[in-house]
């Protein structure tokens, strides 16, 4: 019988503390930020863990190889189980994302999935395997600014004028610099956790690092000490953590930096949060990154 721990670890479920904070920078970039913005954010935690599970159904012979304390090398969980699981969690998301949403948040979901799916079956283990990927949580950050404004009682409490009156399309527009970040961010985590396994030559901590550091430049915006303390502390520690990978870039080193790509994303997603007009806010997704970290230590992210 599959234990829900099995499931728990086959999904990645602390990395999943990540996710929210995709749809909360975009709603809060597009001034669209209310009280569908949390059903939303629950559609894209459910299209990552979607997005885990198809990982390891479609690494399963790979992982028997390189990770047999896989749940699905291990024995754990049946192959036929975790494709049913990610297949479900597929439909549930794109469920949640069209109900909350409607049709306009269902015309970015439907994209999201197919490219998460795209990534895990055609992309991951080529050339092109980053940029999918990357494209994968530009999208997620497009589908909070997805939805159309909605004004009075259904907005959530923000700063004056937070909630404006913009069609969907302009929405998507204001969220695409934010989507950028998030996105070029995505891009050097997956670059690095293509040698989780092998190690790395130091040109890609170099690349990566540089990536970094453009990153934490971009999320900043006008001088406010809030965006401003979170893009530094973002780029401290995942800078840290790149900088030892190019000074020993062994595999236990990668996978470090890689965890702290994952677990240091809510801080930069803050950082663009706060940016946009909704401190208080930004601070809270930037709450998960601890809390992130203490979990990654029970179920790993990568």
């Amino acid at each position: 019988m599959t234990r829900v721990a099995d499931l728990a670890e086959l999904v990645r479920a602390p990395a999943a503390l990540s996710v929210p904070g995709d749809v909360l920078s975009g709603a809060a970039a597009a001034g669209v930020l209310d009280r569908r913005t949390p059903a939303l954010a629950g559609a894209s935690v459910l299209l990552y863990w979607a997005g885990m599970a198809a990982n390891d159904w479609a690494d399963r012979r790979l992982d028997a190889v390189e990770r047999p304390e896989r749940p699905i090398p291990s024995g754990r969980i049946r192959p036929a189980t975790a494709f049913g699981v990610a297949a479900g969690l597929t439909a549930a998301g794109l469920a949640v994302a069209g109900a909350a949403g409607g049709r306009r948040a269902t015309a970015v979901a439907v994209p999201l999935a197919a490219t998460i799916w795209g990534y895990d079956l055609l992309a991951k283990n080529t050339a092109a395997g980053p940029a999918v990927m990357a494209a994968c949580r530009g999208l997620d950050v497009l589908l909070g600014a997805s939805v159309g404004p909605r004004r009075g009682r259904e907005a959530l409490p923000a700063r004056r004028g937070l909630v404006r009156a913009l069609p969907a399309g302009r929405g998507l527009v204001r969220a695409l610099p934010a989507a950028l970040t998030v996105a070029a961010h995505t891009w050097t985590v997956t670059a690095l956790s293509r040698r989780e396994v092998s190690g790395a030559d130091r040109r890609l901590p170099r690349a990566t690092l540089a990536g970094t550091a453009l990153v934490a430049a971009t999320a900043l915006g006008r001088p406010d000490p809030v965006p401003v303390a979170l893009a530094a502390g973002y780029a401290g520690r995942y800078g840290a953590a790149q900088a030892r990978v190019l000074a020993d870039p062994s595999p236990a080193r990668v996978r470090a930096a890689v965890g702290a790509g994952i677990t240091g994303l809510p801080a930069l997603q803050g950082a663009l949060t706060a940016r946009a007009g909704a401190r208080l806010l930004g601070l809270a997704v930037a709450a998960a990154a601890p809390l992130g970290r203490r979990l990654a230590r029970l179920i790993s992210p990568t």
